[in-house]
């Protein structure tokens, strides 16, 4: 990202120790560390957010692929898409369900209760 070698980040020490001083030097590094990460963290959220939406929008495009041409005979990719949105849809319309082996244990569990 930067071509900075090892002399330059020398001549910024110094630079840097003359400024702050040998008081204020070690806060001020602890700071550019926080707001550095920070950056980071930030940057990799956006390209997260970005790969999500560039994913949806693909979805999206296959649906309508889908959609125009007959679902019986539709390319595995467009398949593999149908299906996947499938499978969100399902997750979004049950969220809070619970699970086949949580019911069956909490059924269970309500049985030997009223033992």
């Amino acid at each position: 990202m930067f071509d900075i070698g090892f002399w330059e980040l020398i001549v910024i020490a110094i630079l840097g120790l003359i400024v702050l001083g040998p008081e204020r030097l070690p806060g001020a590094l602890r700071a550019l560390q926080r707001t550095v990460k920070s950056v980071r963290e930030f940057s990799s959220n956006v390209q997260n957010e970005l790969k999500h939406e560039l994913r949806i929008k693909e979805l999206h495009e296959h649906l309508q692929q889908a959609e125009q041409l007959d679902m019986d005979k539709l390319p595995p990719e467009l398949q593999r898409s149908v299906a996947e949105l499938k499978a969100a849809a399902q997750q979004v319309q049950r969220p809070y369900a619970p699970k086949h082996d949580d019911a069956a244990v909490t059924k269970k569990d309500d049985s030997d209760k009223h033992e």
